[in-house]
């Protein structure tokens, strides 16, 4: 038997019902109903071919989503370069302040001038104070690996009531923005845990 015999309903000889061709065109698995009401039979090629797609559309999802996670988000916050963002914090118009982890500080060292703050400690926001003596109106200016996070922390500042943020997007590494630090030559220490 054919292949498009054996779509074919077993009591006549017209052909495959659209829903049906349609349902194994577009991949879709459920089960369809014919116009004599018997449910319409998968093959085991199209059963893998909608497997094959299911799959593909997962993958994609999942790739979209970490794309999606790995965007900075929009801020009308002032940016800075990493350049600028040296030369104030030598100047001390600014706290530079470093969010990343532990693990990022011992892996390229810090930026000069800069003030350590893991961005997930529970007590960022007084930890922050303390460097900034409790000002909430003084310039602070954010840096991480490469922009997205201090992205983020910059939107959280603002709505902590902090009026004076800006974000470094070029960030420790490069971005889109830049090169980043590391890359333009700029100064860095080692880092050594206090305590």
């Amino acid at each position: 038997m054919s292949q498009s015999q054996s779509n074919l309903s077993p009591n006549s000889d017209r052909q495959p019902d659209a829903a049906i061709a349609g349902a194994r065109t577009q991949g879709d698995i459920a089960t369809s109903i014919a116009e004599d009401g018997e449910p319409a039979q998968i093959s085991r090629r199209g059963f893998l071919r909608a497997g094959a797609v299911f799959s593909s559309l997962t993958l994609a999802g999942g790739v979209g989503y970490l794309w999606w996670r790995r965007q900075p988000p929009a801020h009308d916050h002032p940016r800075l370069t990493v350049a600028e963002a040296f030369a104030n914090a030598k100047a001390q118009d600014l706290f530079l302040i470093d969010i990343r982890t532990p693990r990022e500080w011992r892996a390229t060292g810090v930026p000069v001038g800069s003030h350590q703050i893991d961005m997930r400690r529970d007590d960022f926001l007084t930890a922050l104070d303390d460097v900034t003596g409790g000002e909430r109106t003084a310039a602070i200016a954010l840096i991480c690996a490469r922009g997205v996070r201090s992205a983020r922390v910059t939107l959280a500042l603002d709505a902590a009531g902090y009026t004076n943020v800006s974000d470094v997007p070029e960030g420790m590494l490069g971005s889109a923005a830049g090169v980043g630090w590391l890359r333009s030559n700029l100064p860095v220490a080692r880092w050594s845990e206090q305590g």
